[in-house]
């Protein structure tokens, strides 16, 4: 899923917390799905699969897959103009319909301050 060097126009792809980890022990055809969609974002698309995730406002996005009756789901920001950031990955196991579970939804605002974080101390105007 990770190339050794990015090519013209790619933005840099960062994970949060356990976001890869997690990914990586979803099925491997949702792998790759999700993986082509991070990297249609990568070079500044939107995947077919992605769509707005409520709740933190533009620039975030999740792609959800359906596999074998289960639902995988992968949320991810490009709301900084120089990187991707993966904020989360998890099986969908609510009970309450479609309503994604509190402490997903928390875990990803919690990430999404910890992407901005990283991101202003790796593209912080006038290092030194």
């Amino acid at each position: 899923m990770t190339r050794p060097k990015s090519v013209p126009g790619e933005k840099p792809l960062f994970w949060t917390g356990s976001s890869k980890d997690d990914l990586l022990t979803f099925p491997e055809a949702v792998i790759d799905e999700i993986g082509t969609a991070l990297s249609v974002a990568q070079f500044g698309g939107k995947h077919p699969s992605a769509k707005p995730w409520r709740g933190e406002g533009p620039g975030v996005f999740e792609v959800v897959e359906d596999h074998r009756g289960d639902t995988y789901r992968a949320v991810y920001t490009v709301k900084f103009e120089n990187a991707i950031y993966v904020l989360h990955a998890f099986q969908k196991k609510s009970t309450s319909g479609i309503k994604t579970a509190r402490k997903d939804a928390e875990l990803i605002g919690r990430r999404l301050n910890d992407a901005r974080a990283d991101y202003e101390v790796r593209y912080a105007k006038g290092k030194s």
